[in-house]
């Protein structure tokens, strides 16, 4: 290897716009054109916009309305996530054709370590030439690659030269790349974190790398200790192929505000059996069930509860969840979305072994019962079987 990457040879791949990027691949007459994939209209957010919509200033997590304002000619089109998904896999594939050390970060983005790829693939600089030049000609999209011997540095090196951009940044040239950048270029600074830096003094990398760490840790703790490090390359972190999933779960931001207690508890049920037929997919369940409840004017609520024993049971989490709806507004105040997940996740196989021998025989049959939904729904489709109370006349 080079010596200019004697060290760790870390690339992040960033999909360029990659949501609308598939809705043009699947329908090139939208090429050229402000395409913006969201939700609804009266309710929803940006999830993407493409390049062509970004002029007009929209952006990601902007409420569609506000995105309407801004780009009248653009073209909204609803979320596709199984769609994308398929596209993801195709392109992680390419990505693990060059190493086994890939970590995704999402849908569209990822961290290689290449160090031990050079000997059969070339230079960092070239492996990321030969990933983009293969997901633009075996799939029809384009991907920023950032080079550099961290995760951290990679990251930016990513943004620098979007779309279809390649930023590679040596070890000797790491602090000439990052003095220079604005501190919101840092991950997790956001505008307060800006304003607290502003105070002092502190915005550009160079600012901060020049001042005392104990002058940043009695300001933010642990954390500008972390950012002092960040902000002279300092990295040392791996990169990790697989991440354990956190937690499981469905949300739901609702067209009209939910007013009636009977409406939310019939929408907790339908998103508790979707949470336990996700987690019986994944082979996982979980003890701590958690609600979220989004009132009208945006103020968010969760509660939480963690059972004596781990479920996947889509019954037993509406239970819990009604129990702690109660513990909220709902009914009193108008609902704007709702949410049900399960962490403390156990990716073991559950021996069975319960302590009252009626609730292994109750745990049994649901059980059963659950696999053979699952397997209908499976076959026909989430809506061919359900409760009778989230059947509409």
């Amino acid at each position: 290897m080079d010596n200019k990457f004697k060290s760790k040879a870390i690339i992040h791949l960033d999909m360029d716009a990659f949501f609308p990027a598939v809705e043009v691949l699947d329908n090139p007459s939208l090429r050229g054109k402000p395409v913006i994939v969201g939700g609804t209209r009266e309710r929803g957010v940006v999830s993407s916009a493409s390049y062509e919509a970004r002029k007009f200033g929209v952006h990601s997590a902007q409420p569609v309305v506000i995105a309407m304002r801004l780009c009248p000619d653009g073209i909204f089109l609803p979320v596709r996530m199984s769609r994308y998904k398929e596209v993801s896999e195709q392109v992680f594939e390419i990505f693990c054709c060059f190493t086994p050390l890939v970590e995704p970060l999402s849908i569209d983005e990822a961290f290689l370590d290449v160090t031990g790829s050079t000997h059969l693939f070339g230079m960092p600089e070239e492996i990321a030439k030969k990933i983009k030049q293969m997901v633009s000609r075996e799939i029809g999209l384009t991907v920023s690659a950032g080079v550099a011997p961290s995760k951290f540095v990679a990251k930016i090196a990513s943004d620098i030269d979007k779309p279809d951009g390649l930023t590679v940044v040596s070890p000797d040239r790491v602090r000439d790349f990052l003095d220079p950048l604005s501190i919101s270029k840092m991950w997790g600074v956001g505008k307060v974190t800006q304003k607290a830096l502003s105070g002092l003094k502190i915005r550009i990398f160079r600012d901060m790398s020049h001042v005392s760490v104990e002058v940043l840790e009695k300001k933010f703790g642990r954390r500008g200790l972390k950012m002092h490090q960040f902000s002279m390359g300092i990295d040392d972190r791996d990169v990790i192929p697989h991440h354990d999933v956190k937690s499981i779960g469905h949300e739901e931001t609702f067209s009209r505000d939910i007013i009636d207690i009977d409406v939310a508890l019939k929408e907790i049920l339908s998103l508790s059996n979707r949470v336990g037929r996700r987690m019986r997919q994944k082979g996982v369940t979980g003890t701590t069930v958690t609600l979220k409840v989004k009132y009208s004017n945006f103020v968010q609520k969760t509660r939480s509860v963690t059972l004596p024993e781990s479920t996947d049971d889509g019954s037993e989490i509406y239970s819990i969840a009604c129990s702690l709806l109660k513990k909220t507004e709902a009914g009193r105040r108008p609902v704007r979305l709702l949410g049900v997940s399960l962490s403390q996740l156990d990716f073991t196989e559950p021996e069975g072994q319960l302590t009252l021998f009626t609730r292994e025989k109750v745990s049994k049959k649901r059980k059963s019962l659950n696999i053979a939904l699952d397997s209908v729904q499976e076959k026909y489709g989430y809506k061919s079987i359900r409760p009778g109370t989230l059947v509409t006349k």
